[in-house]
């Protein structure tokens, strides 16, 4: 559900990817994209739109859908039996439904009374990993993150916009040199706009809306996924989350403080070994993760690992990965293939 969409169309990239074989694939999209065709590994899928009867049949269902209409979709395919997998918000602060990350908690896919499986927020997935490996070898007792997402987070209505923003700025050499001058030429030339603030030449920190107390809604998902899926319930999380102007990929800039000394060589280590986790960082050459060199892949990768002299139960690290691939795509296909493998073993 949702299949012409910025995920939805990563999803349809990852499905031929994976070594997994479904009896059939339904797509279903909005009115406009009904009747489209839709290649996967090759298999032509003519997209249907979304109907009670849609799901009859159906053993798994993935849904990238606006929160809006979330709710109402998601509850009626698990009524009828069909095992929903959510990316919108509506579900993962649920207590009753699971948030799962496959590398990091499995097992909670089992654990779903509702029929219903909520998939992370893309800021969370670009990090999770990194943090459960340090978890389990150094016990976190705080964190505190500074998010720089990208403008594929507001799907393709963000990409688009983003890609206007630049048409509209290329070439004035001048432009960022007088106060206000950016946003004037872009509102101007451009009008209403799905971020806050121009987005081109700039950093926007303002992502989601004001829950009150000056945190947006985008800071307290950070702060209450992690503690979900890390089953720490009262960690200490202090997100600040920024819009930055790249196309695709999320990046997070961690300080992490845990109950025993860590140093930066074993740390980097278990990184290392983590499956879903790449290792760049190298300050001599210098190597690091940046969100355009780690587009399109599906592990995370982090670099910049260091340590405080006078500070040794802490870490602060980067992280960068794409947020439509494993921050919700592939995430979700991987959570299929768990669900599926137990409604149907062998």
């Amino acid at each position: 559900m949702g299949a012409t969409g910025a995920v939805g169309r990563v999803v349809l990239d990852v499905l031929p990817t994976r070594d997994t074989h479904w009896d059939g694939i339904r797509l279903a999209a909005g009115d406009e994209d009904v009747g489209t065709v839709r290649s996967i590994g090759g298999v032509e899928v003519t997209v249907e739109a979304l109907t009670p009867e849609f799901f009859d049949g159906v053993d798994v269902a993935i849904f990238d859908i606006p929160p809006t209409i979330a709710r109402e979709w998601v509850e009626l395919a698990a009524s009828r039996g069909v095992v929903a997998i959510d990316n919108s918000t509506v579900f993962r602060t649920d207590p009753d439904v699971p948030l799962v990350v496959p590398e990091v908690n499995p097992w909670k896919v089992a654990e779903r009374p509702r029929n219903i499986v909520a998939n992370p927020g893309a800021t969370v997935m670009t990090m999770i990993d990194a943090l459960a490996v340090l978890h389990a070898g150094w016990e976190l007792t705080s964190l505190v993150v500074t998010t720089l997402q990208a403008a594929s987070g507001l799907g393709r209505a963000g990409i688009s916009r983003l890609h206007d923003e630049l048409d509209v700025v290329h070439g004035d050499r001048e432009l960022g040199t007088r106060p206000g001058d950016v946003r004037r030429l872009i509102e101007h030339e451009l009008g209403e706009s799905v971020f806050p603030a121009p987005l081109a030449l700039n950093v926007v920190p303002f992502v989601g809306h004001h829950v009150g107390g000056g945190w947006t809604s985008e800071e307290v998902k950070v702060r209450e996924e992690t503690r979900k899926i890390l089953d720490l319930p009262d960690l200490p999380v202090s997100a600040t989350c920024l819009r930055v102007p790249v196309v695709s990929s999320h990046s997070v800039s961690v300080h992490a403080t845990f109950a025993r000394k860590v140093r930066v060589a074993e740390a980097r280590q278990a990184l290392v070994e983590a499956p879903a986790v790449v290792v760049l960082d190298d300050p001599d050459e210098p190597e690091f993760p940046t969100p355009n060199d780690v587009v399109g892949a599906d592990p995370r990768f982090a670099g910049r690992i260091r340590q405080a002299p006078d500070a040794p139960t802490t870490l602060d690290l980067f992280i960068s990965g794409d947020n439509l691939r494993k921050g919700a795509a592939l995430n979700m296909v991987q959570t299929a293939e768990l669900i599926a493998a137990e409604l149907h073993p062998g």
